[in-house]
């Protein structure tokens, strides 16, 4: 359990506004968005923006936000029903990444709720899909949805805090947050305030014809739960992107970090009738369990017009991207210095893990896909391919069905595991952190075996499989040059 509480710090560290109608109420107040100048504290990467031309503001957002009781049980099948139970006043902070350009946006603004794991806000979705969104001109808004992010209060950090209000008091010392019962809400106010009347003050002249509701992690434990609840009653957001979560949902009372087993061993599904379209995409790590929660093995469902899941094979909850390849990848960095970002990590700070932590590229490149998928779909209709599942052991002990070399089988394949120079897993060896899985380095004698003709031939059949993934679409064709020479780059064996 405190190897899992560290990798989770380690995470941490590395339309119109009008009347909405809950249980009889109407929602006549407007969020408030008001600029704040300044350099923002929040974890976006050492790459300049402004070379990319995109542009960093902050804003502080007011209001009155409601929480939400059940009207009813709470059941797995997800199809909560709930009711306003009261509201409090908030002052929180959104940052906002946004082209320089209008004429650069493609239209969606994408609306993160931040995660507060490890005791600080972080924009796990900004930090592992920045190149996508930057590339095809997204404009991305991160949330302080909850409480932690804000005044501080329980997290896996084992104590560790880096709350906007500790810090920084000077600057955010304004701010206000009522508890996580109100984060639903807040979030939703936030998706308000990009389609009413104060646009402008944060967008500026961008005119979002669609906005996509995104999180990682703990925050995709809140999304489902927003989604299930909240979402056919505020009808703000245009699709989701819930990526990253174990088999359970938040509580609707806020009480997540210490909350007991009724909630952590309680497997939920997303409801049948979803409004919007909603993409899952999950590791194989988020399959087995997350810091003591039940995996998402328990909460699957199938695919429908409006859901689609996606099981990454050979991927792990936290990897070498999110440590440390992310907060260097511009689009520009020579591809030297991008390769060796990606060389094993056998230590975090502070810890010498067993085994490297897994450092394949496949959740990085296969989740930026999915926001391409996802965009299309909001806009046009047209779905996403649908993937085979991860294939699971018969059995009560969760494990995944694997090949002779130990890679798992089914699943979103690509290069990584199928044409595989090393085994690379979800699953973490002895005291590592589990979040961030492990990479087995194949010896000379394996490579030897599986490419005969050494580098040339390993290249080529690598190659094959890439083409096979972009034309499935698990893999963009814009990253397809640069994949390929990270692999001529990456090969360690010795012809």
């Amino acid at each position: 359990m405190k190897s899992a509480a560290y990798s989770l710090v380690m995470l941490g560290l590395s339309i119109s506004a009008a009347t909405l109608a809950v249980s009889g109420t109407a929602r006549a107040e407007n969020p408030v968005a008001t600029a704040m100048p300044g350099e923002p504290f929040v974890v976006k990467g050492s790459f300049d923006l402004a070379q990319l031309g995109y542009g960093l503001e902050e804003f502080a957002v007011s209001g009155e936000a409601r929480s939400f009781i059940a009207k009813g049980a709470t059941g797995s099948d997800g199809r909560w029903q709930v009711k306003a139970a009261g509201s409090a006043p908030y002052r929180s902070r959104i940052i906002v990444i946004k082209p320089n350009d209008a004429a650069k946006f493609n239209g969606t603004v994408l609306v993160e709720w931040m995660n507060v794991s490890g005791g600080l806000d972080v924009p796990v979705e900004w930090s592992t899909m920045h190149r996508e969104m930057m590339r095809s001109g997204y404009a991305y808004v991160g949330v302080s949805a909850q409480v932690v992010g804000v005044e501080g209060g329980p997290n896996l950090g084992r104590g560790t805090s880096a709350a906007l209000k500790k810090i920084n008091p000077k600057r955010y010392g304004e701010l206000s947050h009522p508890g996580d019962a109100y984060s639903y809400d807040i979030f939703s106010d936030v998706g308000r305030l990009l389609r009413g009347r104060q646009r402008s003050t944060v967008l500026g002249p961008l005119a979002p014809s669609k906005i996509i509701a995104m999180g990682e992690s703990q925050s995709a434990f809140f999304l489902t739960t927003y989604v299930n609840a909240v979402d056919r009653l505020a009808q703000i957001y245009d699709g989701f992107l819930i990526h990253s979560r174990s088999g359970v949902a938040a509580p609707l009372d806020g009480v997540f970090m210490t909350a007991g087993p009724e909630v952590m061993q309680k497997a939920v599904r997303l409801r049948t009738n979803l409004r919007v379209p909603v993409m899952q995409v999950h590791t194989e790590t988020d399959l087995l369990g997350l810091v003591g929660s039940i995996g998402f093995h328990s909460a699957r469902q199938p695919n429908s017009s409006k859901l689609r899941t996606w099981e990454i094979a050979g991927a792990a909850h936290a990897d070498n991207y999110l440590f440390r390849v992310g907060g260097i990848d511009s689009g520009k960095l020579p591809i030297e210095q991008l390769a060796a970002a990606w060389k094993p990590m056998d230590s975090m700070p502070g810890v010498k893990l067993d085994k490297p932590m897994n450092n394949g590229p496949q959740h990085h490149y296969v989740t930026q896909v999915a926001l391409r998928h996802l965009d299309v779909w909001v806009r046009t209709g047209v779905a996403p391919p649908a993937f085979e599942r991860l294939k699971m052991k018969p059995g009560t002990a969760p494990g995944f069905e694997q090949d002779a070399l130990g890679n798992s089988l089914g699943g979103v394949r690509s290069p990584w595991v199928d044409v595989p120079v090393s085994l690379l897993s979800g699953v973490a060896f002895a005291s590592t952190p589990q979040l961030v899985g492990s990479t087995t380095l194949f010896d000379q004698a394996t490579l030897d075996r599986l490419y005969p003709g050494g580098r040339s031939e390993y290249l080529g059949r690598f190659a094959a499989s890439l083409d096979k993934a972009i034309s499935r679409g698990a893999i963009l064709s814009a990253d397809r040059e640069e994949i390929l020479e990270l692999a001529r780059l990456g090969y360690h064996g010795n012809k």
